[in-house]
């Protein structure tokens, strides 16, 4: 049985849930593997028209486990390593986008890093008024593995987001371009699910058939090009071992996670 995802069909829509609450869904292996496994059987199931994903708790994602040491899921060392290393993981986040049906993104509290990227792979993205978006890596010395943002809401509103590590609530995402509708807390569910059925009144044909005409269109336009170079370059500043990088890992090596996120976020109160 799946241990970090939810997963459920009803009228036709597949409910996939992150179920690492207590983690505000940080995204480990075991996730990375059970997302990508129900993703599949929602769009190899004739009686699924729409998949919406959301997480459990308090937050939609927080990224990447922090926690759990990725060194494990390189292969060797050096910029080749960690090309290849990243290479896997836009293989996961590119995962909605590779969807044949349309996927939904329900947000609600955080949503950052790694998991903010998979919300852009979404066909839509319906936000709670309490959602948070922003792609933080920055201040690690890190960068986004799937640069989707420009692709959603253009260069110069990525470059002031991914600058600075700065995260913006959900009417700001709005104002971007990065949801499609921020509704009260109480009622995302309700909304998010209307819209989903009236998408199964759809013939599933035509839905594919638009993602798939949506999608290349992008894609003809460079987006898998430009995720790639983004992957090639991301190689070399994984593997480099800034200052403020040394700095964190020995904080978070003496005192805790927590004290070294605590550390490098006081510079930019």
């Amino acid at each position: 049985m799946p241990s970090t995802i939810d997963y459920e069909v009803r009228d036709r829509i597949a409910d996939i849930r992150f179920n690492r609450p207590k983690v505000l869904n940080a995204i480990d292996p075991t996730m990375m593997r059970e997302l990508g496994a129900a993703l599949t059987e929602a769009d190899d199931d004739d009686g699924v028209s729409v998949i919406v994903l959301s997480g459990r708790g308090r937050a939609f994602g927080t990224g990447y486990d922090l926690k759990y040491d990725w060194s494990r899921e390189k292969r060797g060392e050096g910029p080749m390593a960690y090309r290849d290393y990243l290479g896997r993981l836009v293989a996961f986040e590119v995962r909605p986008w590779d969807c044949a049906k349309p996927v939904i993104a329900m947000v609600h509290g955080p949503c950052l890093a790694g998991s903010c990227e998979i919300a852009m792979m979404c066909c839509l993205t319906f936000a709670a008024d309490d959602a948070t978006f922003g792609e933080p890596e920055i201040r690690f010395s890190a960068s986004a593995p799937a640069l989707i943002m420009p692709w959603i809401i253009g260069l110069k509103k990525t470059r002031e987001l991914l600058y600075s590590g700065d995260s913006i609530d959900a009417e700001a995402a709005l104002a971007r371009g990065m949801v499609n509708r921020v509704v009260p807390g109480d009622q995302l569910e309700a909304e998010t699910f209307a819209y989903a059925r009236k998408l199964t009144m759809i013939a599933p044909e035509a839905l594919r058939a638009t993602k798939a005409a949506i999608n290349r269109t992008a894609e003809i336009m460079g987006l898998r090009q430009a995720l790639a170079h983004a992957n090639e370059i991301n190689a070399a500043l994984y593997a480099t071992d800034t200052e403020v990088h040394q700095r964190f890992i020995e904080i978070r090596d003496a005192e805790g996670l927590g004290a070294a996120l605590r550390w490098r976020e006081a510079q930019f109160e």
